[in-house]
């Protein structure tokens, strides 16, 4: 049976979708395989790290009729990556077999029953679905994702909040240092609903999203959250645990702010994080009436300097930040201006976004 007909391309393309997850050595060796599924003419790929689920569906031509088997994902996708993009290649099955051809070449490879394929068991008990445009999901999950924690031992800091409420969805990622808040419109009301959603899974999504229009459809359950989006179900387990309550930790009672160029800001930084330690990512600035200075030194006596104009009448301060922190941030907005507020050299600052209430910032200085 020829399972598959189609340009190098397309099936590149559809399995390089899905393939994000898989590692090519696994514990449990079929985790490394993509299930290929037919009825008709459909094409259905799915892979599994037991926590992570994604299928797609394809129409990748061949014969029609019923046909399930598993093949190495990366070592497929290892092939076909040596082959002309605009070649048409087949996919035919054999007993505990699948050959590959593409012009003058054939490969055989060796495949792992579909009925030992361990799918996700998907919560019967998924709240109701809503949705955002896919481009407004990838530029919520850039402009925090950077603060997200890895491999903390309060597990429940590696990943992202999501939190649905009314008609409002809010992310929210924190390491403990810094946290990062924002926020999007929602077209329809829905009852507060709040998950954490694990690290891989934001990386992943964030590699599968799109700057399309086209609406990314969002259900969450207990422990599981489901995206689906161009053609593709992306079903994740959830960490459990306690999110720290956010709220708190963004400073209301600031007394003094400045409002500047976020690309000046962000070069002068990367200058002076040239001057700073490996371990000692320190340093300071220093915010006087019409000018914002920014100072680093080094274990070796090496210094660095800058200075920046800014409109700012109040009292002078001078606050030190894990430079690091603050490059992220600024990498991740994007805007052409960036506002800071701050209270004293000695509390948590935060970062704005002018004309956007809903992305917040917020970094802890450091003693330099």
């Amino acid at each position: 049976m020829i399972v598959l007909k189609s340009t190098q391309d397309k099936f590149l393309s559809v399995l390089q979708a899905v393939s994000g997850i898989v590692e090519r050595r696994h514990t449990v060796p079929i985790l490394a395989n993509v299930l290929i599924q037919k009825t008709g003419n459909a094409l259905q790929f799915t892979t599994s790290d037991q926590e992570i689920q994604i299928r797609t569906t394809a129409d990748l031509g061949g014969d029609t009729g019923e046909f399930a088997t598993t093949v190495g994902a990366r070592k497929l996708i290892d092939i076909l990556k040596t082959l002309p993009g605009d070649q048409t290649v087949s996919l035919d099955s054999g007993p505990s077999k699948l050959v590959l051809k593409g012009g003058k070449s054939r490969f055989t490879m060796h495949t792992l029953p579909a009925e030992d394929f361990p799918l996700v068991q998907e919560s019967a008990n998924f709240g109701p679905v809503f949705s955002v445009p896919q481009k407004v999901l990838k530029e919520l999950l850039a402009q925090v994702s950077f603060a997200m924690a890895v491999q903390d031992i309060r597990y429940y800091l590696n990943g992202i909040l999501f939190v649905a409420e009314g008609k409002t969805l809010s992310l929210v990622a924190t390491d403990g240092h810094r946290l990062a808040f924002t926020a999007a419109d929602l077209e329809v009301e829905v009852p507060k609903q709040e998950v954490i959603l694990p690290r891989k899974t934001v990386l992943e999504l964030q590699r599968l999203l799109s700057d399309a229009d086209g609406a990314i459809q969002m259900q969450f359950a207990g422990n599981q959250a489901r995206f689906t989006f161009g053609g593709m179900e992306f079903v994740t387990k959830l960490v459990e645990g306690k999110f720290p309550d956010y709220n708190r930790v963004i400073p209301r009672n600031y007394q003094s702010s400045i409002t500047l160029g976020r690309a000046p800001l962000l070069a002068s930084l990367q200058r002076s994080a040239i001057m700073t330690s490996e371990k000692f990512k320190g340093v300071r600035l220093n915010i006087e009436p019409g000018s914002l200075r920014v100072s680093s030194n080094n274990a070796e006596q090496e210094e660095a300097q800058d200075e920046l104009d800014i409109d700012y009448g109040g009292e002078p301060i001078e606050i030190g930040f894990n430079v690091t922190y603050l490059i992220d941030a600024l990498v991740s907005m994007g805007q052409e201006m960036v506002r800071i507020d701050m209270l004293d050299g000695n509390s948590s600052v935060v970062f704005q976004i002018p004309g956007n209430e809903h992305f917040k910032y917020v970094v802890m200085p450091m003693r330099i």
